[in-house]
Order: structure tokens, then C-alpha cells, then sequence
């Protein structure tokens, strides 16, 4: 049969298929556009210890997540984030049948030469978070969301809500509704992008965003855990954590020759 010949009624009936089918691409890049948009950039804290992974973490849909695998990557990779740290989402790809997670930048695959630099101070010289720490990811990781068959019509809401066992949102679904509880001297500091003694960690991280790297040590009997942000040659600033406040803050002046300079306080 000749396609001239086609009838009116079946060209009608292709085009309202065609049509059907374009709606609902459109539909898929509305959905996708609220999923990326809902959870980009999103806080959480986490629940449970996370690992690190060379791969994204599987979590069901129905809330669930295989435990020893999740455990054989702590031991393999370490953690990535402790119960009670913060974790912000990084990157947000949706599939037709997944929707991964990357959070604190995922992995890195390589380290940097500044990982090697030393610094200086008053006669002590303090190294790199890990001496191996070019060989070694960082402090983020990855979880896939997976469907059986698709994603459906799931929003960004409902995600948060299947990860409830792992990462609890609420607290910080709006980092400025969250600013808004904490004391005055807090939120001006935040404001001024700025650490100061008293903050908890999630302040501290909205404050200066994670940091380069992290270090522990015990003094008096008393866990410390300090944050350094920048690197040399240029400001270099250390946060240090008794428990889960700030006891320190040192801001740093370092050079590539190893020296450091305290930075002095600007006349009130």
C-alpha cells in the first residue's frame, strides 16, 4: 500500500501517539530538572559510618542497602564520614533506573604534590594529614539509588526520604533556616565566612566549606581533631575540634619555603 494512500484516521492516531510520546519526555526533563535542583548542593548528616567506595554505593529502593558490603568498603577504603558528620551533595546524576548521590566530591582518583608539602612552626615541621596522602581518595564518596524497573515519577523529596536510614535531611533541607537557629555570635561569624570557638562542625562548614584535610590526635586524654583549609604558598587556616566543638583557631600565613606567619588581628 502506497503511504499516500494512509487513512486519515491512522495518521491521527500516529500523531496523538507522537504526541503522548513527546509530553511525556517532557515530563522525564521536568522531573529531572526538580531532582537535580532538590538535592544538589543539599546537607545531611550522616546517620551511620559511610565508606569510602571505588565504586557508588547500592541502596534499594525500598530503604534497604546490602551491610556487609558497605562494611568490607570501610575496612577496604576507610570512612568517608563518621555518625553525626556532615556531608553535603556534590553532584547529582539521574538515570532511567538510578539516581546517584556523590557526596564531599565523590573520590579523588589521584592526590596532588601538595599533599607532600611540609609546614613549618617555631622549629615543628607537620606533614601532610597522611604521608600517603597523594596515594589515597579523599573524604567523599558516592550512593546509587536503585529502581527495579525506573525511577517512576519520584521527586526529590521522596529520595530524601528512602535514604532517611543513612543520611537525615531535615536538619538541613535550607542551610539558611538552619543559620537561623544558631546564636547570634554563629551566624555573624557564618556571615563573615569565618571560624570561631564554640562552633560544631556543620557550622564550621558552612562557614569556611570542607577541608582540606583532617587530622587526630589525642592530648590530655581528649580526642582533637583539627581542619586545615588552604595550603601553601597563602593562608592557611587550622580549626581544631575538642569533642564536637571548636577549642582553636589558628590563622596562618605560609610560604613555599615552609614558613608561617601569624596573621595579626586587625585593630578594633
Amino acid at each position: 500500500m502506497s503511504v499516500s494512500r494512509i487513512s486519515p484516521r491512522v495518521l491521527a492516531a500516529f500523531l496523538a501517539v507522537a504526541s503522548l510520546h513527546g509530553d511525556t519526555k517532557k515530563l522525564s526533563l521536568d522531573q529531572r530538572i526538580e531532582l537535580v535542583r532538590g538535592l544538589s548542593a543539599e546537607f545531611a548528616t550522616a546517620k551511620i559510618m559511610l565508606p569510602r567506595s571505588r565504586k557508588a554505593l547500592p541502596f534499594e529502593e525500598n530503604g534497604t542497602w546490602d551491610k556487609k558490603t558497605w562494611e568490607n568498603a570501610v575496612r577496604k577504603e576507610g570512612p568517608a564520614a563518621r555518625a553525626g558528620d556532615m556531608v553535603q551533595v556534590t553532584k547529582v546524576d539521574v538515570d532511567d533506573d538510578a539516581i546517584t548521590l556523590q557526596l564531599n566530591d565523590g573520590l579523588k582518583k589521584k592526590g596532588s604534590w601538595r599533599d607532600r608539602v611540609q609546614i613549618s612552626m617555631g622549629g615543628a615541621t607537620t606533614g601532610p594529614a597522611n604521608p600517603q596522602a597523594s596515594n589515597q581518595p579523599n573524604n567523599g564518596t558516592a550512593i546509587v539509588l536503585k529502581f527495579k524497573d525506573s525511577i517512576g515519577d519520584i521527586t526529590s523529596a521522596q529520595v530524601k526520604k528512602i535514604l532517611a536510614p543513612v543520611l537525615d535531611f531535615d536538619k538541613h533541607s535550607s542551610s539558611e533556616h538552619f543559620i537561623d537557629t544558631l546564636p547570634p555570635e554563629t551566624q555573624a561569624a557564618i556571615k563573615e565566612k569565618k571560624a570561631i570557638e564554640g562552633m560544631d562542625q556543620e557550622a564550621v562548614i558552612l562557614a569556611l566549606g570542607r577541608p582540606l584535610r583532617k587530622t587526630r590526635e589525642t592530648k590530655d586524654d581528649i580526642e582533637q581533631e583539627t581542619w586545615q583549609y588552604g595550603e601553601p604558598p597563602g593562608r592557611v587556616i587550622f580549626v581544631t575540634f575538642g569533642g564536637a566543638k571548636v577549642i582553636r583557631v589558628r590563622d596562618t600565613y605560609a610560604n613555599m619555603g615552609g614558613s608561617v606567619a601569624q596573621i595579626p588581628t586587625p585593630d578594633r
